[in-house]
């Protein structure tokens, strides 16, 4: 059954055409966010090392203390936003995730960058972790569009938007050089469940 916050929508094979807008869903959820900061470096690095598989060159996130520390450097001017996903029962972190290169004016939109966390995959807790984080980006951001860029081999990542609602819109070749190679990665996008006009005499970009 579809999530009650997906609209209907056409459909072409497994890929999702037409345009909809996200549903927010009111059911509760066991996880909360919490803003990444320097005190998180040793529970991240060290859950970074204990998730190398799972993340395999899918992602490559700071696995020692120096490299976070240069890695936090990228949230000092606004324009990109760490959050941790923590269950809300213990204080685990289960995950991560970034509101990356966030563009106002006319576009009003970011991308997204989100990892779970190996000891606790598979419990649905990142799926309740982009909720929340989509719920802040649009409400608390207002911000209008999110795009989640996902190598094609990571079918976890994409069963994991398509249930939150994102619509495929086609394959960026060589987007992204992770661990060693230029990766293919496809394009999904979700819309802000509430559209707003911006100010006209914004800039266009």
């Amino acid at each position: 059954m579809a999530p009650e916050w997906a609209t209907a929508r056409a459909t072409t094979g497994r890929r999702t055409a037409g345009s909809y807008h996200w549903r927010m869903p009111h059911t509760p959820s066991r996880v909360e966010l919490s803003p990444l900061t320097l005190a998180d470096q040793d529970e991240f690095c060290s859950l970074v090392r204990a998730s190398a598989e799972l993340h395999r060159a899918t992602m490559q996130l700071p696995a020692t203390a120096e490299a976070f520390r240069d890695w936090m450097r990228r949230f000092e001017d606004g324009t990109n936003r760490g959050y941790v996903i923590r269950v809300r029962e213990t204080g685990t972190a289960a995950g991560m995730v970034n509101i990356n290169s966030i563009i106002r004016g006319r576009y009003q939109g970011a991308s997204l960058g989100y990892a779970a966390f190996a000891p606790s995959a598979g419990r649905g807790y990142m799926t309740e972790g982009l909720t929340a984080v989509m719920r802040h980006a649009f409400e608390d951001l207002r911000l209008h569009r999110l795009e989640a860029n996902i190598q094609p081999s990571n079918k976890a990542s994409v069963t994991l938007v398509e249930r939150l609602g994102f619509r495929y819109e086609g394959l960026s070749p060589a987007y992204l050089y992770i661990n060693g190679a230029w990766r293919d990665h496809e394009r999904w996008s979700v819309t802000a469940p509430s559209p707003w006009t911006p100010d006209p005499s914004l800039p266009e970009v």
